[in-house]
C-alpha cells in the first residue's frame, strides 16, 4: 500500500510540474504569447513576474502558471524557453458564454434569474467555467425554494458553438409552491393569536386563498409577518418581547409546509416621563406640541417614531433641514415603565437655493413653478416643500412626483430642491360604453387635453348618449387666468333629456346654454367661484304628462331663456380625488336666475364629507347633503326640471334612482323642493397595500328623501338603507356594486336590493 502511495504522488508531482518546463535559470530576450483568441495579451503580461531584459526561473515560471490559472480565463497555461532565450507562454482560452437561455420559468422573470447568476459570476460574454454549473443549480433552486417551490427541477445544457462560445439552455420545472397547512406561535398568553395572524400575510388553508395565494409559503413573507409579530408586541408596551425560534418543516412529498413560531412576552410597559435635551432652538412649548406621548399611556414603539418624525418635521418647517431627532429610552424594571429623552441635533439652519425639475419634456417649468409654495432663497420648510410636491401631484399630468433635497456643496446651509417627474399622456380621445341601472346603457365619445401645448390649460369636446340623455358640449378652463391663481374658464352645451327614462315624470327638454366661471383662491385649500350661465329651455310634454306639467306649461310657456348665476364656497384636503382616505370636501352653493329672464327661482346647496380614522385601519366617511330651492317673483314655485331627486346608488342606496319623495298626479316620482340625505361609511383596510387605491369595500348606512318644500319635512320620512358597497378602479373603468336592505321602506317605494354602475373605455 505504501508503494501505491508513493507512485500516486509522484504522478501529481509530474502533472504538477509539467505546464512549467523545466529549465535553468535565463536573461529573457523575448516574451510571445500563444493561443490567445479573445483575451488581450496585457492581461498577460500583467500575470508574468518578467519583463524582456530580466532573469527568469524556475520559482517565477510558477507563479507565473498559478497566476494566470486564478484569472479563470484559461483551462491551460504552458511556459517554455524557446530558441534565443525568448520566453514563450502557450495558453488555453475557456470557452465564452454566447447565450444564456431559460425554458419552463413562469414564476420568476427572466431578468431575475439572469440577475442572479451574474451575481456567482455567470453572464452573458463572460468566461465559463464548468465549475459553476453546480453553483447554478445550488441559485436557481434557491431562488425557488424563498417561493415555496421545493419541488423545483433544473437540468442545465452546455452546446459548444464555433468560435470558442458556448450556449447555456437551462430548463426548469418549477413544480407547485408548497401550500401552508398551519401557522402555530407558542408563548402567546396575552393576546388572541387569531387577532395576531390577522396581521400576517401568510396564513392557512382557507376560502379565499386560491385569489390571494396567501397559503403559499415564501421565505421573504414569512420574514415581514414576523417583524409584524415584532411591531405587534413593540406598539402594546412588549419591550422585552422576543422571537425565540422559528421552524418551517415540509411534508415528505415537498407540498404541505408547518410553521412554528415561538416567543416570550415578557412584561408590559407603559411610558414614564418625556424629556427633551439637546440645542432647543424652537420654543420648548412648541416641541412638547408635537409629542403625542403620555406619561401613563402603554409604550408603543410606533407612537415613539411618528413623536420623533413630528419634532423633526416641526424643526424642518423653521429651517432645519437635516436635524436629527433620536429617541434614548432608560427601562426601569422595577416601575415598568420607559422613561424618554429625545435629544435634539438641529444642524444648521438652511436656505432653498434653488428649485429644480427634471422630467417635464411636454409641461412647461412655468406650470410646474407656480404650484410651489417653497420659495428660492427662503428658509427651508418641510411643510411647504410636501405642500408643493402635492400640487403637483394633484395636476393630474404626472405618474409619478420625487422630490429630494440634496445639500450645495461648499455651502453647508444651503439645499436645492430638486422634482423629478414622470409625465404621462394628458391628451385623451375617449370612445366608451356604460351601464348603470339610473342611466341604462351609454355611449361616450370625447377628446380632451387636460395640458394643452403644455401650458396646464384644460380643453374638451365630448358626447355623450344614453337612455336619459344626449349631451354635446366643449369647455376651456384656464387655472391660472392671472399670476394669484384665479381661474377662468367657460363652456357651451346642448343637452336632451328624457325625465320617463330616469324614473321621473313623463317629460323632455332641449337645454342650450353656455357658461363663464371665474374661480378664486381664498386659502390653500379654499376656493370661491362665480359662475353666469345663459340657458333656453324648450319644454316637450305629452299626453301623458301630469297634471302639475300642464299647469305649470299653461302659466309659464315652454320655451324658457334663463340667465342664472350661481356663487359658491369650496374647501377641499382630500389626500386625492379617487377614493381619498383623509382630508374633508365642503362646498356651499346659491344659484339665482337674474329678474327680466322667463323664469325667476334660486336654489342653495350644502355639501360636506369626511374622511376619519378609526382604530385598526379603518376609516370613517361621513357625508350629507341639504338643498332646497324656490322660486320668486312671477315664478311661484321651483320649476319642477330643477328639483332636487333621491335614491339610486350616489344617493340613498337600496332605493331606485331618482325615486324617493312626492310623487305626481299620475303617481311618477316628481322631485321636490327640499332635499335631505346623510351617510355613514366604515372603509374596510384592504388586505394588499398595493390595491389601496383601486379597490375598496364599506359598509354604509345611508337617510334621505326629498320634500315639495320646508314644510313638508318630516324626520320620520327620512328613508333609511344599509349595506356594503365594492368600488373597484378596473383597466376597464370605474365598477361600484352595492349590496342594500331598506330599513324603512313604506307602500309604494321601489326598493333594490343590488345596485351597480359600470362604466368602460375601448
Amino acid at each position: 500500500m505504501r508503494r501505491v502511495g508513493v507512485g500516486a504522488g509522484l504522478l501529481l508531482l509530474a502533472a504538477w510540474t509539467l505546464p512549467a518546463a523545466a529549465f535553468n535559470s535565463f536573461v529573457v530576450s523575448d516574451i510571445r504569447i500563444e493561443g490567445l483568441r479573445r483575451i488581450s495579451a496585457g492581461t498577460v503580461f500583467t500575470y508574468l513576474p518578467v519583463k524582456a531584459g530580466e532573469t527568469f526561473d524556475e520559482e517565477a515560471s510558477a507563479r507565473a502558471v498559478r497566476g494566470l490559472f486564478k484569472t479563470g480565463f484559461f483551462k491551460d497555461v504552458r511556459i517554455a524557453r524557446g530558441t534565443g532565450d525568448v520566453l514563450v507562454v502557450e495558453v488555453v482560452e475557456r470557452p465564452a458564454v454566447s447565450s444564456i437561455e431559460f425554458d419552463g420559468n413562469k414564476d420568476i422573470e427572466t431578468e431575475q434569474l439572469l440577475d442572479a447568476l451574474k451575481q456567482i459570476g455567470l453572464a452573458q460574454g463572460q468566461v465559463f467555467d464548468r465549475l459553476l454549473l453546480e453553483k447554478v443549480q445550488r441559485e436557481l433552486e434557491r431562488q425557488y425554494f424563498a417561493r415555496g417551490k421545493y419541488g423545483v427541477e433544473v437540468k442545465t445544457t452546455v452546446t459548444p458553438l464555433e468560435r470558442n462560445r458556448v450556449a447555456l439552455n437551462i430548463k426548469i420545472s418549477e413544480g407547485k409552491a408548497a401550500r401552508i397547512r398551519q401557522i402555530d406561535i407558542i408563548g402567546v398568553k396575552a393576546f388572541d393569536v387569531d387577532d395576531i395572524q390577522d396581521r400576517f400575510e401568510l396564513t392557512g388553508p382557507g376560502w379565499l386563498t386560491f385569489i390571494t395565494k396567501s397559503d403559499r409559503y415564501a421565505k421573504q413573507k414569512l420574514s415581514g409577518d414576523l417583524e409584524a409579530l415584532r411591531s405587534f408586541y413593540l406598539d402594546r408596551g412588549y419591550v422585552h418581547f422576543q422571537i425565540t425560534s422559528t421552524q418551517v418543516t415540509i411534508t415528505p412529498d415537498k407540498q404541505e409546509m408547518y410553521v412554528t413560531i415561538n416567543v416570550e412576552e415578557g412584561e408590559q410597559y407603559k411610558i414614564g416621563e418625556v424629556k427633551l435635551a439637546g440645542d432647543l432652538v424652537v420654543a420648548d412649548q412648541d416641541l412638547f406640541d408635537q409629542v403625542t406621548l403620555r406619561q401613563g399611556q402603554v409604550f408603543s414603539r410606533k407612537d415613539v417614531t411618528e413623536t420623533a418624525d413630528q419634532l423633526s418635521d416641526r424643526l424642518g418647517d423653521e429651517g432645519y433641514a437635516f436635524a436629527n431627532v433620536n429617541a434614548i429610552p432608560d427601562i426601569n424594571e422595577e416601575e415598568r415603565t420607559v422613561q424618554l429623552t429625545y435629544f435634539i441635533d438641529p444642524g444648521k439652519r438652511s436656505y432653498v437655493r434653488r428649485i429644480n425639475f427634471r422630467g417635464n419634456t411636454k409641461t412647461a417649468d412655468e406650470v410646474l413653478r407656480r404650484e410651489m409654495r417653497q420659495l428660492e432663497g427662503a428658509w427651508f420648510s418641510t411643510k411647504k416643500l410636501e405642500r408643493s410636491r402635492e400640487r403637483l401631484d394633484r395636476l393630474g399630468f404626472f405618474e409619478e412626483v420625487n422630490l429630494e433635497t440634496p445639500a450645495v456643496p461648499g455651502a453647508p446651509d444651503q439645499v436645492d430642491a430638486e422634482f423629478t417627474v414622470t409625465e404621462k399622456p394628458s391628451g385623451n380621445f375617449l370612445a366608451g360604453i356604460g351601464y348603470s341601472q339610473a342611466s341604462g346603457i351609454n355611449f361616450t365619445t370625447s377628446v380632451s387635453q387636460d395640458n394643452f401645448l403644455g401650458t396646464g390649460k384644460r380643453v374638451s369636446v365630448a358626447f355623450n348618449n344614453s337612455d336619459i340623455s344626449r349631451v354635446y358640449s366643449f369647455a376651456y378652463t384656464d387655472p391660472y387666468h392671472t399670476v394669484d391663481g384665479v381661474s377662468r374658464g367657460f363652456s357651451g352645451y346642448l343637452r336632451e333629456t328624457d325625465a320617463a327614462a330616469a324614473n321621473i315624470s313623463d317629460y323632455s327638454t332641449d337645454v342650450l346654454g353656455g357658461s363663464v366661471n371665474y374661480g378664486i383662491p381664498i386659502t390653500e385649500f379654499d376656493s370661491v367661484n362665480f359662475v353666469v350661465r345663459l340657458e333656453n329651455t324648450k319644454l316637450n310634454t305629452v299626453t301623458t304628462s301630469s297634471t302639475e306639467i300642464n299647469d305649470f306649461v299653461r302659466q309659464n310657456g315652454d320655451d324658457y331663456i334663463t340667465l342664472a348665476m350661481e356663487l359658491s364656497w369650496q374647501s377641499d384636503s382630500r389626500n386625492r380625488a379617487l377614493l381619498p382616505d383623509a382630508g374633508r370636501y365642503q362646498r356651499l352653493s346659491g344659484e339665482v336666475s337674474v329678474p327680466g329672464g322667463d323664469l325667476t327661482y334660486y336654489k342653495i346647496s350644502y355639501d360636506d364629507e369626511v374622511y376619519v380614522p378609526l382604530s385598526g385601519g379603518f376609516i370613517g366617511n361621513f357625508g350629507g347633503r341639504v338643498g332646497y330651492g324656490d322660486g320668486y317673483g312671477d315664478t311661484n314655485a321651483l320649476p319642477f326640471f330643477e328639483h332636487y331627486f333621491a335614491g339610486g346608488v350616489r344617493s340613498v342606496r337600496g332605493y331606485k334612482s331618482n325615486t324617493l319623495g312626492p310623487d305626481d298626479s299620475r303617481g311618477d316620482p316628481f322631485g321636490g323642493s327640499l332635499l335631505v340625505t346623510a351617510s355613514a361609511e366604515v372603509i374596510i383596510p384592504t388586505p394588499i397595500e398595493k390595491y389601496n387605491k383601486t379597490l375598496r369595500l364599506s359598509g354604509f348606512f345611508d337617510m334621505g328623501n326629498t320634500f315639495s318644500s320646508q314644510q313638508d319635512f318630516d324626520v320620520g320620512d327620512l328613508r333609511q338603507s344599509t349595506g356594503v358597497q365594492a368600488v373597484w378602479v378596473s383597466p376597464f373603468g370605474p365598477l361600484t356594486f352595492v349590496v342594500a336592505q331598506p330599513l324603512n321602506d313604506k307602500t309604494g317605494d321601489s326598493t333594490e336590493t343590488f345596485q351597480f354602475t359600470l362604466g368602460s373605455t375601448f
